[in-house]
């Protein structure tokens, strides 16, 4: 990663803000100033999800599901959306935070959250992307991947394009432009009926569901992100990347894991907002910083035990936070490829046992980390900058998946 080009990223980020999870600019000294943090929270065993001002620990809201769910927040912020794989259903939430941009300052209208009347059903619903003003919404059973127009959505109304994915499989589709990205499944071998065949690639489908190009190899295909222009996917061979191809549609390069690295891949990767890079895991016990630009886009950084959860900080770009089976939290500095502190926030989570067991997972928070402790029915608070536990919230049952929604803005 060129540090040069990170450094001079990085002093322009600090001018930016960054979609909803960073403060807004600088309202006229005439209006009045508002902020609004809320966080969602799955359970691990009970099919609902809570939603919690962050400030007072307060439920606004709990809504009944069908079934387990993960949770992703749209890239607005006004939605965030409830997969429930085992329920084969898509639950939508208005988390009641809306931004409008008016150039030197950013409208902040708070409103009640609310399940939406809309839902998405489908064969075993897994990955949800969003991107831009909708998501993709990727059936593993169900051999389509929906696209949901978020404002209508938000009206209460489904405004949907399927994209057909050739084959059941556990995969993924990211848009980029008119076109969108779609995982390959192995249509050559035969399956169990309780099993779905492996990813070998990916392909481009056009506006009319037409395949543009070749198909690229990318064996094992899991995880992706979308950073600045370009949209990243793990392979067994390396990080599958796409840029923007203009008329002839996104372009498709594979950059190889480097000879010298330890035999691993990456399944799940984050993708940095005011910064160009993209971080990945490398095995379970390692993490890997990737710059497409940098003739030597990798850089490997060790952990001390193996990660059960890690995040990028939008608001502070060269942080990402990292937690380990040990309880320990760690602070990454994605310009120096160094961790930076560390501090222990929880009793040691296990990754060995069922994959879906409880463990805690991560949210930023406006210059806050929020942690679930589902063993201990809380959600501990922690300040990003001395790792400090500031407070804990009490939550019902297991509290599991979380994404955090928010931010400060003027009203009228």
């Amino acid at each position: 990663m060129r540090l040069s080009l990170l450094r001079n990223q990085l002093l322009s980020a600090l001018a930016v803000t960054t979609l909803f999870l960073v403060p807004g600019a600088m309202a006229d000294t005439d209006q009045d100033t508002t902020e609004a943090w809320r966080i969602f929270v799955a359970d691990h065993t009970q099919p609902l999800v809570r939603v919690i001002d962050l400030e007072t620990g307060e439920e606004l809201g709990r809504y009944e599901l069908k079934g387990y769910a993960a949770l992703t927040a749209s890239a607005s912020g006004q939605t965030v959306f409830a997969a429930q794989t085992e329920a084969g259903i898509v639950h939508a939430i208005k988390t009641g935070i809306r931004f409008s941009d008016h150039g030197e300052h950013r409208d902040l209208e708070v409103s009640d959250p609310a399940l939406l009347p809309v839902t998405f059903e489908g064969g075993r619903p897994g990955h949800v992307v969003p991107h831009g003003d909708h998501a993709i919404l990727f059936y593993d059973r169900g051999g389509k991947a929906d696209i949901i127009d978020e404002a209508a959505l938000l009206e209460g109304k489904a405004e949907v394009r399927s994209v057909d994915t050739t084959k059941p499989h556990h995969g993924v589709a990211v848009t980029m432009g008119s076109y969108v990205l779609v995982s390959v499944p192995n249509t050559d071998i035969e399956t169990k009926p309780d099993e779905l065949p492996p990813r070998v690639g990916l392909r481009v489908v056009d506006e009319t569901g037409e395949q543009v190009g070749d198909i690229a190899p990318c064996t094992d295909l899991h995880g992706e992100a979308t950073s600045a222009r370009l949209v990243a996917f793990g392979c067994k061979e390396g990080v599958l990347v796409a840029r923007p191809g203009g008329l002839d549609g996104p372009k498709l390069e594979m950059i190889p894991y480097p000879s010298e690295f330890p035999k691993a891949h990456t399944g799940t990767l984050l993708g940095g907002t005011a910064m160009q890079f993209f971080l990945g895991n490398y095995g379970e016990d390692k993490i890997v910083l990737i710059d497409p630009d940098n003739a030597q886009p990798y850089r490997l950084i060790e952990l001390p035990t193996r990660r059960v959860d890690f995040t990028l900080d939008p608001a502070t770009p060269r942080n990402a936070y990292i937690l380990t089976e040990d309880g320990d939290l760690h602070v990454l500095d994605v310009i120096k490829a160094e961790i930076v502190a560390k501090a222990n926030v929880t009793e040691p989570y296990s990754k060995d046992g069922h994959w879906r067991d409880p463990r805690p997972r991560l949210a930023v928070v406006d210059g806050q980390i929020a942690i679930t402790d589902p063993r201990h029915s809380l959600v501990r608070v922690f300040d990003a900058g001395t790792l400090e536990e500031t407070r804990t919230i009490a939550v019902e049952g297991q509290p599991f998946s979380i994404v955090a929604v928010g931010g400060s803005g003027a009203s009228h």
